[in-house]
C-alpha cells in the first residue's frame, strides 16, 4: 500500500470486493486496527451482513486480528447499530462492521466503531491507515473464536429500551434481504405485533436488490394488499429506515424525526433539541419551530449529526436518508430503533393519518463541473443564491455545495410550489454550468 494512500471515506473502507476490497486490504486492516489499540490482547468483535464476499472478508479480517495478537469474536449476521451496542455492552475493545450499506451486493465495506460504541473519529482512522504501510507486527497469536448471543443481545436491549406491548398492531417490514432480516421481524413477534417479513430471504447476491430503504415501491406494493397500517424499509446494514403508511406514502426521516421529537417533548422526554443535517426539509424546521424544539444543523453524515449531539447534551438527530440516532440507546443510526419509536408515538395510530410536517417541494440538480472547489471562488453563483434566497425568507431556501467525493456541486431548492422551485433551480444551475462547467 502506498504512502499516504487515503482508504478510510465517510463511512470507512468501502469499494468492490475482490477487487479494491480484497482478502489482503481486509487481513491488513485488521491487523492494523488491533495494532493501534493501547490493550495487551485486544478484544475485537466482528459482524457483517449477508453479501456474498462477507464471509471471506470476516475471515481475512479476523486473521489480521490474530495476528497481530487479538482476539476476533465472530458475532456473524447482525445489523450495524448491533455492534456499537454489543461492544460497550460486553466490555469489548473495537468493532468491525463487514457491510457496504445500501450498496449493491458487488461492493463491501469495513468500517469500526469503538469502545464506547461510537463510529471512529477521523485521527484514529488516520492512525490505522498509518500502520497499513508498518512492518510486520511481532505477537504472539490472538484467536479466533464465535460469539455466541449477540442477537438475543441486541433485542433484549432494544426490548428494555422499547418496553411496548404491539398487540393488535400490524406491521410489514422490508429487511432488503440484508442484516435485520432476523432480527427485525423478531423484536416486533416478541413485542406482541402481527408481522409481514419481506426482503427477508438473503441468498448473498439479492441484498438491496429492488427493495429496502432505496427501493421503497416493492413495501408500497405489497402494504397496499395487506391489513398492515405502516411499513418499514430498513438498508443492507440496518442502520436507517424509511416508513410507508397504509395508504402506500412515503415517508423520509424527516417526517419520522419530526414525529419522534414531538412525542418526546409531549412528555417531557427530549433533552435539548435536535440535530440534523443541512439537506432537511424547511418544512422540518417549520414544524419543529411550531412545537418549540430547537433545531442544528450539521454537514452532511450522521457522525457530524453525533458529534453535534454530544457537545450539546442532546440525544435525538438524523438525516433525511433515515439514519436516526437516540444516543440512549445506541450512538449510531439504529433503523430497527428508530421504526419502534415511531410505532411508540403512532400509540396504535395510522400513520397516513399523521401530520407531523409539512414537506416543501424540492428540486435538487447535480451539476457536473471541472473542479468542484472552484465553486468557492464563483463570485456571480453565489450573488444569485444571496438573491434566491432573499425571495424564499421565511417560505423556503436555497442550498448549493460541492459534492465531497465527485466532480459535481449540488443545486438545491424548497419553495412553497415545486414550479418554484424548479424555476429557481434551473437559474442556479444555468449560472453554476456557465460560470464552472
Amino acid at each position: 500500500m502506498a504512502n499516504g494512500r487515503k482508504l478510510f471515506g465517510t463511512d470507512g473502507v468501502r469499494g468492490e470486493a475482490g477487487t479494491f476490497l480484497t482478502a489482503e486490504l481486509a487481513t491488513a486492516l485488521g491487523k492494523a486496527a488491533a495494532t493501534s489499540l493501547q490493550a495487551e490482547r485486544p478484544q475485537i468483535l466482528i459482524v457483517r451482513d449477508t453479501r456474498e464476499s462477507g464471509p471471506m472478508l470476516e475471515s481475512a479480517l479476523a486473521a489480521g486480528i490474530a495476528a497481530a495478537g487479538g482476539d476476533a469474536l465472530l458475532g456473524g449476521v447482525l445489523p450495524t447499530p448491533a455492534a456499537a451496542v454489543l461492544v460497550k455492552r460486553l466490555g469489548l475493545d473495537l468493532a468491525a462492521v463487514v457491510s457496504a450499506s445500501h450498496n449493491p451486493y458487488r461492493d463491501n465495506g469495513i468500517k469500526f466503531f469503538s469502545a464506547l460504541g461510537t463510529k471512529l473519529d477521523d485521527e484514529t482512522e488516520a492512525r490505522i491507515e498509518a500502520l497499513l504501510d508498518a512492518e510486520g507486527v511481532t505477537a504472539k497469536p490472538g484467536q479466533v473464536r464465535e460469539l455466541d448471543g449477540g442477537l438475543e443481545d441486541y433485542l433484549r436491549a432494544l426490548q428494555v429500551a422499547f418496553p411496548l406491548d404491539l398487540s393488535g398492531h400490524h406491521v410489514m417490514l422490508d429487511c432488503a434481504n440484508g442484516a435485520t432480516y432476523r432480527a427485525a421481524p423478531a423484536i416486533f413477534e416478541r413485542l406482541g405485533a402481527t408481522v409481514e417479513a419481506i426482503g427477508a430471504e438473503p441468498d448473498g447476491r439479492n441484498i438491496n436488490e429492488g427493495c429496502g430503504s432505496t427501493h421503497l415501491d416493492r413495501l408500497a406494493a405489497a402494504i397496499a394488499g395487506s391489513e398492515a397500517t405502516v411499513g418499514f424499509a430498513f438498508d443492507g446494514d440496518g442502520d436507517r429506515v424509511l416508513a410507508v403508511d397504509g395508504s402506500g406514502r412515503s415517508h423520509d426521516g424527516d417526517e419520522l424525526i419530526a414525529l419522534i421529537a414531538r412525542g418526546l417533548a409531549a412528555r417531557g422526554e427530549l433533552p435539548g433539541g435536535v440535530a440534523v443535517t443541512v439537506m432537511s426539509n424547511y418544512g422540518f424546521h417549520q414544524a419543529m419551530e411550531q412545537a418549540g424544539i430547537e433545531v442544528a444543523v450539521t454537514s452532511v453524515g450522521d457522525r457530524y449529526v453525533l458529534d453535534e449531539l454530544r457537545e450539546r447534551g442532546w440525544a435525538l438527530g438524523g438525516e433525511q436518508s433515515g439514519h436516526i440516532i437516540d444516543t440512549r440507546i445506541v450512538a449510531t443510526g439504529d433503523g430497527i430503533a428508530a421504526a419502534l419509536a415511531t410505532i411508540r408515538e403512532l400509540g396504535g395510530g395510522d400513520l397516513a393519518q399523521v401530520r407531523t410536517m409539512e414537506k416543501l417541494p424540492q428540486t435538487l440538480v447535480n451539476v457536473e463541473v471541472a473542479d468542484r472547489e472552484a465553486i468557492a471562488g464563483a463570485k456571480a453563483v453565489w450573488e444569485a443564491v444571496e438573491r434566491e434566497q432573499e425571495a424564499l425568507v421565511g417560505r423556503g431556501r436555497v442550498l448549493l455545495r460541492p459534492s465531497g467525493t465527485e466532480p459535481l456541486v449540488r443545486v438545491m431548492v424548497e419553495a412553497p410550489t415545486a414550479e418554484e422551485a424548479e424555476a429557481v433551480c434551473q437559474r442556479l444551475v444555468g449560472l453554476v454550468r456557465q460560470e464552472l462547467a
